[in-house]
């Protein structure tokens, strides 16, 4: 029996989904949220298998419940099931953790062979979203290391190119001294280096300096 928590914020959508569901002979229905927060708190309680989650819900969306419950539970199947597949929708949950993404216009039938196919550690993605992704992926293999920072990244690695020490960048930016520490380990990882010297020929080399 493949156990579903329901996570919607439109007790309609959530009593047709429960229904459909409940009368399959493979699936039962452990649970039901109306946000995220919600969503967090029963995924923990009733530990399911597959998750069908909304991303637009207060006080907690989709995207940071998905967040929230990948970090709490251990290799959660969640599944997207929104009327939303703009950018700033599609990458946040799938880069949160989420395995398929499905548009409410899917056919019920189409949601349950969703859920056993998640089961099986596999992904359905609505047409629309497999573009986005693989667009996605495109720029990324294309992006150079450097556009990952973020501007505050990109300002400490500056100041890291022109000699700064630690104490000098805390006090240029007005914060403190574990703070740069914090920002150069990010900066070291995303440009893939061992040490500040590295960092500052990068910078220097692609032209990140004056």
């Amino acid at each position: 029996m493949i156990r579903v928590l329901i996570v919607d914020d439109h007790e309609m959508v959530r009593m047709g989904l429960s229904a459909y569901l409940e009368a399959q002979p493979d699936i039962q229905v452990v649970g039901e949220a109306s946000n995220g927060r919600e969503a967090v708190r029963l995924a923990q309680e009733t530990k399911p298998d597959v998750i069908l989650m909304d991303l637009v819900m207060e006080p907690m969306d989709g995207v940071e419940a998905t967040k929230e419950i990948c970090r709490v539970l251990e290799n959660p199947k969640i599944i997207v099931l929104t009327s939303f597949i703009d950018d700033d929708k599609v990458y946040p949950v799938m880069e949160a953790g989420a395995l398929s993404y499905l548009l409410k216009t899917s056919k019920a039938s189409e949601i349950a062979r969703a859920i056993r196919a998640a089961m099986k550690g596999e992904s359905v993605l609505e047409a629309k979203v497999t573009g986005k992704m693989l667009s996605q992926m495109r720029r990324n293999k294309d992006a150079k290391p450097h556009e990952s920072l973020t501007p505050r990244e990109m300002e400490i690695l500056r100041l890291i190119a022109e000699g700064k020490t630690n104490q000098e960048i805390a006090d240029t930016l007005f914060i403190t001294v574990k703070t740069v520490k914090t920002h150069i380990t990010n900066i070291l990882s995303k440009l893939e280096v061992d040490d500040r010297t590295q960092a500052a020929i990068y910078a220097h080399r692609n032209k990140l300096v004056e």
